[in-house]
């Protein structure tokens, strides 16, 4: 049963990752709903192969009502999604879970901008008003839009430095800051070249043991978290009066109109504070750039915030855990999302937050150390079994 479980993630994983690459495309996936509801047969029919503790199937349970209680409010299924796909991964190495997610995407952008260099699917450059109304040239080689293409990078980046950077070389992240450098000529994206140096930078100073062994990190990356969400909250309540604030207004454009866009992006000033609802509704599905804000707008108050909580006591995880790269991926997914929604979408494959929870949710439950079942035995039993054994 493990064998065929873990067959069912990976065929499942793939077909996220492949839903991941052509979303990125210029091509419409007209069955992407299908998709995901193929995969998610497939990560489910991988929980019901996998024994479990009790406080493990309740957990799952009670995250699952979550779920469901959101997709009533919304019409959105993706809490149910995500919920299922954590607990599938119980059982698997998560960093060969992770390498796989690193070499397909990698891949399918590599085909992406090779299919937009001969001609076959996307363009190469846009020329647009991208900010200050100055005409530019950017280039996106397939990938729908600079941004997304700065976009990939550091994602890709930020997860091969998870992978294989703990002891990083200084010549191999001056490596990835010179491509990271020669990336942006072409994209002008600040956000996506500041993140990667940002990344590269923080996990330069985890070679220094005793600095990433000190708890004052961990402490410091949920502050961060506070930090974030809190200035997303501010961003989302004082968006309107933002014109009659210049110096507010001058960082804003730093962040190219983001904030102010909130209520002035669209007539019914979607993302701003009054929107916000306590599980949503199904009316909030507009999209904008700050991740967090969107967070809040799209699933609601209350399911935002538990998973607020659940990243905090996965902080805490790997602090135990002693996994420094763990929290460097948090820290930039964390800052990242201020100004963008990557990781805020229907594509689970884009969230990397989320696999590190399916490495380690069942350590972060107390006390779970009971004996292991399928969902059809009953407990008592299994634990007379090991009392007779």
């Amino acid at each position: 049963m493990k064998k065929t479980g873990e067959i069912l993630f990976y065929i499942a994983l793939s077909i996220e990752l492949a839903i991941l690459i052509i979303d990125k495309s210029s091509f419409v996936n007209p069955i992407e709903g299908r998709l995901f509801q193929i995969t998610f047969l497939f990560f489910l029919s991988k929980v019901f192969l996998t024994r479990y503790t009790g406080r493990e199937k309740l957990t799952i349970v009670a995250f699952a009502i979550l779920g469901v209680i959101s997709y009533t409010f919304t019409g959105r299924n993706e809490i149910i999604r995500i919920v299922i796909f954590i607990a599938a991964c119980k059982n698997l190495n998560m960093k060969d879970v992770l390498k796989y997610v690193f070499w397909v995407t990698l891949c399918g952008c590599a085909c992406l901008i090779i299919l937009s260099l001969t001609g076959v699917l996307g363009t190469i450059k846009m020329t647009d008003i991208f900010r200050a109304d100055v005409i530019e040239t950017r280039y996106c080689f397939g990938l729908g839009h600079p941004n997304a293409l700065h976009c990939m990078f550091f994602m890709l980046t930020l997860l091969w430095l998870y992978l294989w950077g703990e002891d990083i070389k200084i010549w191999k992240s001056l490596i990835i800051i010179a491509m990271n450098c020669g990336l942006f000529l072409l994209t002008k994206s600040k956000t996506g070249a500041a993140m990667t140096i940002f990344a590269v930078v923080i996990t330069l100073i985890g070679r220094y043991k005793k600095i990433k062994e000190k708890s004052l990190i961990y402490g410091l990356t949920v502050m961060e978290l506070a930090g974030c969400v809190g200035l997303a909250w501010v961003a989302a309540a004082c968006s309107r009066i933002l014109p009659y604030h210049d110096n507010l207004r001058m960082l804003d454009r730093l962040l190219s109109d983001r904030i102010i866009n909130l209520y002035y992006g669209s007539a019914t000033h979607e993302g701003i504070l009054t929107t916000w609802r306590w599980f949503g509704v199904p009316e909030n599905k507009y999209y904008f750039d700050m991740g967090w804000v969107r967070l809040f707008y799209w699933y609601g108050i209350i399911p935002a915030f538990l998973y607020i909580c659940v990243l905090v006591v996965l902080i805490r995880q790997l602090k135990i855990q002693k996994d420094y790269m763990g929290v460097v991926m948090l820290a930039c997914i964390f800052l990242y999302m201020l100004v963008e929604a990557h990781t805020v979408s229907v594509y689970i494959a884009r969230d990397y937050t989320l696999f590190l929870l399916g490495k380690y949710w069942c350590d972060m439950l107390p006390g779970n150390n009971r004996a292991e079942s399928f969902w059809w035995e009953f407990p008592w039993l299994v634990n007379r079994e090991k009392t007779s054994n």
